[in-house]
C-alpha cells in the first residue's frame, strides 16, 4: 500500500471544463483521477434520457475525457479513474469505456461498475414495505406524487468502490454515491482503513469534499479572485497520509490558489451542521478541522473527528411539476428600468386578455439591481435586461406566453431590442423530494466488466 494517496479531481459538475482532467493527469502525479458529474437536476434529465434511449442516462462527457486521459493511462501504469458519470444507467457507460480502453491498448484494464442506487424499480415495493419516503422539509409521504415520479436514488456509500477496487478495477464507474466518496473510496482501500475507524474516514470525507467541486477550491469564487489568474485555473489534489492528514494543492504551473482562503471557503460550501456532516460512511465533526498553509499553493489539514455513520441513506427524487418558460429582452434609453418593468406589465396584461393567465410569474430588471435586492443601490442604467419567467401545471398558457415577448420590439416602447433567438423555450418543470431510507434497504452491487 502507498504512504500516500494522490488524488485529484478534474470535474465539479456535468459540463466543468474539459481540458482539466487532462491537465492534472498530465502533471498532477496522481494516483488517482476523481470525475463528479452529478447533481440533483442531472438525476432527472439522465432518467428521461434513459426512458427516449435505454443506451442512455449517463454524463456522455465523461467518455470524451477518458479518451483523452487514456494515453496518460497508458504512460502512468499506476494511474485509476473513479467516477460518478454511470448516472442513471452505469453498464451502459461502462460498455462505451470498455471500447475507449480497448482502442487506447488498454484492453487488459478492468472496469468496476456500481449499481444499486437506482430505486425506481424497487419503489412500489419499498413503499409497501412501510418505507414512505416522507418529504424532508414537509413531512408529506411520497404517495401524494408518486405517480409523478422520474428519479429515485440513494445515496451509496464508499464500500463499493473500495470492493471494485480490491477487485482489480482500474476505472471505477457509479451510478449516484455521495460526492465525497470518489474520495473516500480510493482512500481507504490504499490505506487499508477499517469501516469503523470513524477519525480517519471522517478526514478522507473532509478532503472529498474540499475537492469534490473542483476549481471551488483553488481560486474559484474565491472572495480574493482578483489577486490570481484564472483563466488557467488548476484543478485540485488531496494527498492523503495513512494517519487521514493530508494537503491540498494544484498542479505546477497553473492559474488559481491554494491558500487558507480558498479551502476554507470550500470547506463551508453545503455544510449544514458543521458539527455532524452525514455522509453515507460516517458522521464527520467540521468543528475540529485546522488548516495551515505550508508551502505557496499548499495547504495542511489536521483534525478531523468522526462518529457512527447515520442510520440512514439520503434519498434524491425527481418527479414531474408542471411547465417553465423564460425569455429576455435588452431595454435601452432614457428610463429603461422603469421602461422595462411596464414591459413585463404588458405581457402579463395581454395573458390576462387571452385569458391565460400563468399561476406563476417572475419579473426582473437585471441591471437595476433586482438580482441582488436590498444590496445594490438603486440606479437609473441607461439599458437594462428584462427577464420574465412563468411557470403553469398548464403546458398551453406557457406556450402562449412564449409568443408574447416578441411582439414587443415593434408593439412595446421605443429601445426595445435583442429579440435574436427565438422564442424561449417551454420546458418541462422537475421538482425535488429528498427523502431518507434505512440503510439496510439499499444495497450496492459490484461487478466487472
Amino acid at each position: 500500500m502507498t504512504k500516500r494517496v494522490r488524488i485529484g479531481n478534474g470535474c465539479g459538475f456535468w459540463g466543468d471544463n474539459a481540458d482539466a482532467p487532462v491537465i492534472l493527469s498530465q502533471r498532477g502525479n496522481l494516483d488517482y483521477l476523481t470525475l463528479e458529474y452529478l447533481a440533483e437536476l442531472t438525476m432527472s434529465i439522465l432518467a428521461l434520457q434513459k426512458q427516449r434511449d435505454p443506451n442512455a442516462g449517463y454524463a456522455s462527457d465523461f467518455l470524451s475525457v477518458l479518451a483523452r486521459v487514456a494515453p496518460e493511462m497508458v504512460k502512468q501504469p499506476r494511474l485509476k479513474v473513479v467516477t460518478n458519470a454511470g448516472g442513471m444507467n452505469p453498464l451502459a457507460c461502462a460498455a462505451n469505456a470498455r471500447e475507449i480502453l480497448d482502442t487506447a491498448g488498454l484492453g487488459a484494464y478492468k472496469i468496476g461498475v456500481v449499481t444499486g442506487d437506482d430505486l425506481m424499480p424497487r419503489l412500489d415495493e419499498l413503499l409497501a414495505a412501510g418505507h414512505s419516503l416522507d418529504h424532508l422539509d414537509s413531512g408529506s409521504p411520497l404517495s401524494t406524487i408518486r405517480d409523478r415520479v422520474v428519479s429515485a436514488n440513494a445515496y451509496l456509500g464508499s464500500q463499493p468502490i473500495v470492493e471494485a477496487l480490491h477487485q482489480g478495477a482500474n476505472v471505477v464507474i457509479t451510478g449516484r454515491v455521495a460526492d465525497a466518496c470518489l474520495t473516500v473510496g480510493p482512500a481507504v482501500y490504499e490505506h487499508g482503513w477499517a469501516w469503523e475507524d470513524w477519525d480517519r474516514l471522517s478526514a478522507s470525507s473532509v478532503a472529498g469534499h474540499v475537492i469534490e467541486c473542483g476549481a471551488q477550491a483553488t481560486g474559484g469564487l474565491w472572495c480574493n479572485w482578483q489577486e490570481t489568474d484564472l483563466a488557467d485555473v488548476g484543478y485540485p489534489i488531496a494527498e492523503i497520509a495513512a494517519d487521514g492528514s493530508f494537503t491540498i494543492s494544484k498542479p505546477p504551473n497553473t492559474g488559481g490558489a491554494v491558500n487558507r482562503e480558498t479551502v476554507s471557503e470550500q470547506l463551508l460550501y453545503e455544510v449544514g451542521d458543521p458539527a455532524a456532516y452525514l455522509t453515507p460512511d460516517v458522521s464527520v465533526d467540521f468543528t475540529s478541522v485546522a488548516l495551515t498553509e505550508s508551502a505557496p499553493d499548499v495547504v495542511i489539514v489536521r483534525g478531523a473527528r468522526g462518529r457512527a455513520a447515520p442510520l440512514h441513506l439520503k434519498v434524491s427524487i425527481a418527479y414531474r411539476d408542471g411547465w417553465a418558460a423564460s425569455g429576455t429582452l435588452v431595454i435601452a434609453g432614457p428610463g429603461a428600468a422603469d421602461k422595462a418593468r411596464k414591459c413585463g406589465a404588458m405581457i402579463l396584461a395581454r395573458l390576462d386578455r387571452a385569458g391565460v393567465r400563468p399561476e406563476r410569474h417572475l419579473i426582473e430588471c437585471l441591471g437595476a439591481g433586482d438580482s441582488l435586492p436590498g444590496v445594490l443601490p438603486v440606479v437609473d442604467p441607461p439599458e437594462v435586461v428584462l427577464r420574465v419567467a412563468v411557470y403553469d401545471s398548464r403546458k398551453a398558457v406557457v406556450e402562449r406566453f412564449s409568443r408574447e415577448l416578441a411582439p414587443l420590439v415593434t408593439s412595446g416602447p421605443p429601445g426595445v431590442t435583442g429579440y435574436t433567438t427565438g422564442r424561449p423555450t417551454v420546458r418541462e418543470v422537475f421538482a425535488y423530494w429528498p427523502a431518507l431510507i434505512d440503510r439496510t434497504a439499499v444495497k450496492g452491487q459490484v461487478q466487472l466488466l
